[in-house]
């Protein structure tokens, strides 16, 4: 009821009101999926339509929230880049956040079925989030960096520990084999113990895979002699691509174009 006496109580809500001019990174990862995966027996170390799965609700979510420029995801894991000038939910973060989080929580659910469809969900997937604010889009890129390397380094060891599990070693017996060892170490393990090319599996596995809004070329029609008339369309694009370097961003430089 407008204007009540018990309207007073709206003065203990918290102004949590993003600042203006920062890229909003929304984060959002799975909660207790270890145990959630195991319960599932999703494929060691990685699972591809587990990772389909969550490139799907990416996608999904930058379909239905223009103001998402890029999206990275690995494992269970994805982060979200929304443009400095959004103004999606007047930057409140509790309502980015919870929005985020539960519509992607949504989504999984939906599309399990499409990727398990042997598999029933024995209890409900949850995932946790949180929301960063970033002043240039430098220091945008440097955090996808962190994520990209953080990638590599939990893929690679992985890739080694279940290696060696399938290979007769106890789990314990595994991490030991691997303590103290660099790259070029579990390179050289995977190379010389089970002839695998690190460098050679799936770039999914390795890099991650990046969801954007593309522009390509697209024939809208024929004209009057036959010939197509193209357009360039704004399309949603999955791969899976070095995004530490330059060239990635060098080709796409409107994704984290300040304004």
């Amino acid at each position: 009821m407008a204007n009540s006496k018990y309207e007073y109580v709206k003065k203990f809500e918290v102004d949590d009101k993003l600042p203006p001019h920062n890229w909003i990174v929304l984060r959002i990862d799975g909660c207790h999926f270890h145990r959630f995966s195991a319960d599932h027996m999703f494929e060691k170390p990685n699972d591809e339509n587990a990772l389909n799965l969550m490139n799907i609700c990416a996608v999904t979510m930058l379909e239905h929230f223009p103001d998402i420029v890029f999206a990275y995801g690995v494992s269970d894991e994805y982060s979200f880049i929304l443009k400095e000038t959004t103004e999606f939910y007047q930057r409140r973060a509790s309502k980015i956040l919870s929005l985020g989080v539960s519509y992607f929580t949504s989504v999984y659910v939906m599309k399990w079925k499409d990727f398990f469809p042997h598999k029933e969900l024995r209890e409900p997937p949850s995932f946790d989030g949180r929301v960063i604010c970033y002043p240039r889009a430098k220091i945008v890129r440097d955090y996808l960096a962190w994520r990209q390397v953080d990638c590599h380094i939990n893929n690679q060891y992985n890739t080694c520990f279940w290696m060696l599990v399938k290979s007769g070693k106890t789990e314990r017996e595994a991490q030991e084999s691997l303590k103290g060892t660099l790259a070029k170490d579990k390179n050289e393990l995977l190379f010389q113990q089970f002839s695998v090319n690190y460098d050679k599996l799936p770039a999914m596995f390795r890099k991650g895979s990046c969801v954007y809004v593309d522009k390509v070329e697209e024939t809208v029609k024929l004209d009057d002699s036959g010939n197509p008339v193209k357009r360039l369309r704004k399309k949603v694009t999955v791969g899976h691509f070095d995004i530490i370097g330059p060239k990635f961003w060098n080709e796409h430089p409107y994704i984290l174009e300040e304004e």
